[in-house]
């Protein structure tokens, strides 16, 4: 049976949520699932945006089957070729031969690297450009060029008529929709930290890019976004578009300090937990310490958007750093933070050169700072270190302006 909500008088919600995955991608867990959003409106011409993974096929064909009723399906704007938004696209043409494709030039071209049709396709594109116009009917909608948003053929979609923006994956989210799919549908602040870590690990790559589409967007007069994930906004369209400011500029939401550290006997644990508690004693709120071994890298990585500085504390292992850390700096350097200022501990019995390791990889990064007074320690910290923990203490304090 149908499973739709209407958005406005003829735009529907046609999507569905897949409340038995484990890991996005493979690789971030969502313990909240995901939703794969996919709309369709009923003007003098129908039109599909996008469509769904294949996990939730069933669900989507009833879905478009119940809108259109006796009608056909005249247009699919495609927005992103993605898998999880793009699987169902071969059955629908299969199954609405006559439709129009609506989608530049780049996605033109990787669609045949997804699939292999029956028939020839090529009269059922429309292949346009960014500020192409088309028209169906009673709504009027343009198109803009969203390149490595995160993949290089995304665009995003603007119905200059009821001024919606369907956002290919921007401004999207981890999690299932459960009935309520807009933002204001909810009396708790819809914008979770499951919107940054959506971000900062599928997105936070291409800061540069986010931030060119955010300058096009503000051209435009926004009262909807329709993303791929997660709810519709309608209601905190210029919170969402602050933190998005704030994520594609690498700028901190928080002057602050992360600890992620990793620990094989509790040693080093032991000294990170001495600096958070020394950090807070002179006045520092809403520190936060992570065990890399564990809690996934996405949580993390995260929050490194969020704090302004961050201290990495890691033993030595196999005469390098351990391995758990060692995965989240090549992902952090791979997510391309930058404007952070960063602090170092080192630990290990007979050769503690971990730190050294670390400082090179982070060096990687743009426009960041390392603190000169690195902590090194033998095995466990000793009271005669007291001093040398004060004075990187004293250090951070100093570049936080506490």
């Amino acid at each position: 049976m149908e499973n739709i909500r209407k958005i406005t008088n003829d735009l529907f919600y046609i999507g569905a949520s897949d409340r038995k995955i484990a890991l996005f991608e493979s690789v971030y867990p969502v313990l909240n699932r995901v939703s794969y959003n996919s709309y369709l409106l009923k003007d003098e011409k129908t039109v599909l945006f996008d469509t769904v993974d294949k996990s939730c096929q069933g669900q989507f064909f009833e879905n478009i089957e119940a809108v259109l009723e006796d009608r056909t399906l005249d247009y699919m704007i495609i927005n992103h070729l993605e898998p999880d938004h793009s699987a169902m696209i071969k059955r629908v043409i299969e199954k609405y031969p006559n439709v129009k494709i609506i989608c530049n030039a780049k996605i033109k071209q990787m669609l045949y690297q997804f699939f292999e049709f029956a028939n020839d396709i090529e009269a059922n594109f429309e292949v346009i450009k960014e500020g192409d116009k088309i028209s169906t009917g009673s709504h009027e909608f343009t198109f803009l060029m969203a390149p490595m948003v995160h993949w290089p053929e995304v665009m995003v979609t603007y119905d200059i008529t009821t001024k919606t923006l369907f956002s290919a994956d921007a401004f999207g989210s981890f999690g299932a929709l459960n009935g309520n799919i807009f933002d204001d549908e909810t009396e708790l602040d819809p914008l979770t930290d499951e919107y940054r870590r959506y971000y900062t690990n599928i997105v936070g790559k291409y800061g540069p890019q986010v931030d060119m589409l955010l300058k096009k967007a503000s051209t435009v007069e926004i009262e909807t976004i329709c993303p791929l994930h997660g709810l519709i906004i309608r209601k905190n369209i210029a919170k969402l578009i602050d933190l998005y400011l704030k994520w594609a500029s690498y700028t901190p939401e928080i002057k602050s300090v992360l600890i992620p550290y990793t620990s094989v006997y509790g040693n080093t644990q032991n000294v990170a937990e001495i600096v958070a508690n020394r950090l807070a004693d002179k006045g520092v709120k809403s520190i936060k310490m992570y065990d890399v071994s564990m809690v996934h890298d996405s949580y993390i990585l995260s929050d490194c958007f969020k704090y302004s500085h961050i201290v990495i504390a890691t033993t030595t292992y196999n005469n390098n750093v351990f391995v758990n850390m060692e995965n989240f700096i090549h992902d952090l350097v791979n997510h391309n933070l930058q404007n952070r200022t960063f602090a170092i501990i080192e630990n290990g019995s007979w050769a503690p050169n971990c730190g050294t390791t670390v400082k090179t990889e982070l060096e990687k990064l743009n426009n960041c700072k390392i603190l000169d007074n690195k902590i090194t320690i033998k095995s466990s910290v000793k009271k005669a270190q007291n001093p040398e923990i004060d004075t990187l203490v004293d250090e951070i304090l100093k570049d936080l302006n506490v």
